[in-house]
């Protein structure tokens, strides 16, 4: 099926929206580079993306290296979703650049580090906390580069990139995904999935991120030994797309891949057949009873609750509203590392003094706690594993 007759390119009527940006970026006046793969690069070239190797997919297991870590999960989505778009004749360059910055707003420990950061959102700021719109307000407010006159602004990306981001959502059921047609403020999304993305390109990405992350989850848990005694169940669901007992994620992906482009049409959407979709439920089923939900995994998710919540409530206690810096700094000699690295986070950000060559978007109003408590999970959202648990046992050994 050739999809070019609706891909992200000037001909498409949505085009002027799909490379606007929040602000105009600055022209080197030598780039040969498009809007989206001038995207790419800024989102490649950001901390938030660099962190990604060492945040957690679904397996705490630093000591391993060939367990999937967030980054790599983020390398698999772009090779699917480019493979997808280039065979459906869609914007390559659109879909690569969704697929590095799709994750950007996870937090540390994978998505029970995501749970554990929403609990505290909803507590003190009363409002859900979730790495689809996280990821929009990092590339948006948070992540920083530098331009041609040495200042440092927001990454500042075209819309359909923006769109991408917040729309991605791929752990939901549905078939037949289309992108809607309205231009709307991305600011009203309030839950994952509430809108169909803006373009095709996007569409292929948050199927694409399904894809990925069904069948690398289950070669992980067999290398650490989770599913020794699952093997049998789990051979027999996988006869959809390896016939014999041999159990490959690259088998896996490329069955849904080629199914997906077989049955996708611009009328019906992007479509598997019925017999691939009773095949991603099943594994998908497969995956929460026996990897997702394993009691092999509740000790550590236990500790990640402590970890989180124990930087969130000491980083709370220190608002004096205009002298929280001054009251940070009192405890600088027990909390170095924390102090340092949050007092000059805060800088950045808020509304009092400025820096030289700093021209980022101000996010919150020191004046107001709840602004500060949001810019404490900003703050611990950006941070890797192994920081987080190094500012733990920082806190709970001075």
């Amino acid at each position: 099926m050739n999809f070019e007759s609706v891909a992200a390119t000037p001909n498409n009527s949505k085009w002027k929206y799909m490379i606007a940006r929040r602000l105009p970026l600055y022209n080197r006046g030598n780039d040969i580079r498009s809007d989206f793969e001038r995207d790419y690069t800024r989102i490649i070239h950001s901390t938030a993306y660099r962190r990604l190797k060492h945040k957690t997919q679904v397996f705490y297991s630093p000591e391993n290296d060939h367990i999937c870590t967030r980054i790599e999960h983020v390398n698999h989505v772009d090779s699917i979703s480019y493979t997808i778009s280039n065979y459906l004749h869609l914007n390559t360059e659109l879909t690569r650049a969704i697929a590095v910055g799709h994750d950007l707003g996870h937090s540390p420990f994978g998505h029970q580090g995501e749970k554990i950061l929403s609990e505290i959102s909803q507590k003190y700021i009363g409002k859900n906390f979730w790495h689809e719109k996280n990821g929009l307000e990092f590339v948006d407010k948070i992540e920083l580069l530098e331009d041609d006159s040495k200042n440092k602004k927001n990454l500042n990306l075209t819309y359909a990139v923006r769109d991408g981001i917040i729309s991605h959502c791929g752990e939901v059921n549905e078939n037949g995904i289309k992108p809607r047609d309205e231009y709307i403020d991305l600011e009203q999304y309030t839950k994952p999935n509430q809108y169909a993305p803006y373009s095709w390109e996007a569409c292929v990405v948050k199927v694409s991120d399904k894809i990925s992350y069904i069948g690398r989850d289950i070669e992980d848990a067999i290398t650490l030994g989770i599913l020794d005694n699952q093997l049998d169940e789990l051979y027999d669901i996988l006869q959809f797309t390896v016939p014999d007992k041999t159990i490959n994620n690259t088998f896996i992906i490329n069955a849904l891949v080629y199914d997906l482009c077989e049955h996708s049409s611009i009328e019906n959407g992007l479509c598997f057949s019925s017999e691939a979709l009773n095949f991603m439920d099943k594994i998908k089923d497969f995956n929460y009873k026996n990897i997702y939900f394993s009691d092999l995994l509740k000790p550590s998710n236990k500790y990640f609750q402590l970890v989180l919540t124990e930087i969130f409530e000491t980083l709370a206690k220190f608002y004096k509203g205009i002298d929280t810096l001054t009251e940070l700094n009192k405890f600088k000699k027990y909390y170095p590392t924390l102090v340092n690295s949050f007092s000059d986070w805060l800088y950045t950000y808020w509304n009092i003094g400025s820096k030289e060559n700093l021209k980022n978007e101000i996010i919150f109003n020191i004046e107001n706690q709840i602004d500060y408590y949001q810019g404490i999970l900003y703050y611990i959202s950006g941070m890797t594993d192994n920081f987080a648990i190094d500012i733990y046992n920082e806190i709970i050994g001075f």
